[in-house]
């Protein structure tokens, strides 16, 4: 079963020193940048009655916290010849069944109403696509995860084995 409190480095390469087959991060979009400078702003608002000075510093400091929190929680989805590893959770690629992708409405349905409880999820709003990958370990209760992708159909190659 994966460990999401791990929180070691996600690896560039399978521990052999074999590159990998899939990378990608899961940036977020200029939008969430857009809202994080609006969001930034309003610092400017809240101490513009003390000083225009201070509102400036305090929106600065505001954006600066924001974007570092945005930075360190990316998530990376790996794909080497062993293993799979999709935010903080690792899993041999021995126990990867059937990947499926979805885009648009049907990956809106695999988010909400066609969710199982069980499934390990990293997903991000600004990415519509998923990827499903199923896991066929018996000792693990999860049944499948569910990963965003802007390049999804290249992840579900790659764990194919295309």
């Amino acid at each position: 079963m994966p460990d999401p409190s791990s929180t070691a480095p996600v690896p560039s390469a399978s521990p052999a020193g074999t590159p990998a087959v899939f990378r990608e991060r899961l940036w977020p979009n200029i939008w969430i940048w857009i809202i994080a400078a609006g969001i930034s702003g309003a610092g400017i608002l809240v101490f513009a009655p003390i000083s225009m000075t201070a509102g400036y510093i305090a929106a600065g400091v505001l954006f600066t916290v924001i974007a570092a929190m945005l930075l360190t929680s990316t998530p990376t989805i790996l794909v080497t010849p062993d293993a799979l590893t999709v935010g903080r959770a690792t899993i041999e690629r021995r126990y990867i069944g059937g990947v499926e992708t979805y885009r648009g409405k049907e990956a809106t349905a695999q988010r909400g109403t066609k969710l199982n409880g069980l499934a390990y999820l990293c997903i991000r709003g600004w990415i519509d696509p998923v990827v499903r990958i199923e896991i066929t370990d018996p000792s693990d209760r999860t049944p499948y995860w569910l990963a965003s992708s802007r390049r999804p159909e290249e992840l579900a190659a790659a764990l194919s084995g295309k």
